[in-house]
């Protein structure tokens, strides 16, 4: 997936690597869409690797809107900050990418510029991968759940709606088998929730500052232990997982705007919270798992 922060230091200037990092992020996630890794020799049959093209090109190019959501925002409110860095993710990672992150300078002016580049990017993302999601549903079947071994991919409060409104009830014994840009959207959304927990410098976390100020860090070691008590309910290590990797690369501090004093606008606060309520709505218990 992306990298769900963004560093504070101030970028570089050349593009170079940003190309470089992309195209092996388009190749990676070509192999991935194909099926590459589990289903044939991409050496032998290097034609059937072009299969991946609808799966790639959906999640990059939701992966390309969400950064550049923040981007194109940050120099709205005048902060330095570098082009996308797509990073790719060869075998054994599904999907072929670890997402994109953005280097921007410590200079953000106050709460609301903040704010505003934090949920730039989450609110993008989704409008690329709603429409995305609704369109490969639409290319997708339900058939009979098949004996053996096979990947299941969970379900969140809004994918269980969006699969409602496109089939209907499942019954019992069947699911939805998804068409690559089904599942691109899936990730999609997996992604926006990830990155919406407010805890450290995850786009959820800055949103967080700018709701909280100085209670920030406190809201952030609440996200961790809430992550911790979620894998115990589910049974879902991936979410364990999720709580090392946040607590101890992420962190939970913050560094704070110039103007720590002025409050966020009463609309920002608003969908601030708002926010918040689409994380419940992007959270799939169990994300993946093999049925």
């Amino acid at each position: 997936m992306r990298s769900w922060a963004w560093r504070e230091s101030a970028p570089g200037t050349s593009v170079g690597l940003n190309v470089l990092l992309f195209l092996l992020t388009c190749l990676t996630t070509l192999v991935a869409g194909s099926g590459a890794f589990l289903r044939f020799d991409p050496f032998a049959e290097p034609a059937r690797v072009l299969s991946g093209v609808p799966f790639a090109f959906t999640l990059l190019a939701i992966l390309g809107t969400h950064e550049f959501g923040h981007y194109f925002t940050a120099r709205y409110h005048g902060a330095v900050v570098s082009l996308p860095y797509f990073i790719p993710a060869p075998p054994p990672f599904l999907f072929g990418t670890l997402g994109a992150i953005i280097r921007m300078g410590p200079a953000v002016r106050d709460r609301n510029a903040l704010f505003d580049i934090a949920v730039a990017g989450p609110l993008a993302g989704l409008a690329v991968a709603v429409p995305a999601l609704l369109l490969g549903l639409g290319w997708s079947v339900v058939a009979a759940i098949p004996r053996g071994g096979h990947i299941v991919f969970g379900d969140s409060l809004l994918m269980r709606f969006l699969v409602y409104l496109s089939f209907g009830r499942i019954p019992d014994g069947m699911d939805v088998f998804v068409h690559p840009v089904a599942l691109a959207g899936w990730v999609g959304l997996f992604v926006t929730a990830l990155n919406l927990f407010p805890v450290g410098q995850l786009d959820g976390g800055r949103i967080a500052y700018a709701l909280c100020g100085r209670y920030h860090r406190m809201v952030g070691y609440l996200t961790v232990g809430g992550l911790v008590a979620l894998a115990a309910v589910t049974w879902a290590p991936n979410w364990l997982v999720w709580a090392a990797l946040v607590f101890f690369f992420v962190g939970v501090r913050h560094s704070p705007p110039i103007d720590d004093v002025t409050p966020l606008t009463p609309r920002r606060r608003a969908l601030g919270y708002l926010c918040l309520i689409l994380l419940v709505l992007l959270i799939p218990p169990v994300p993946i798992q093999l049925g």
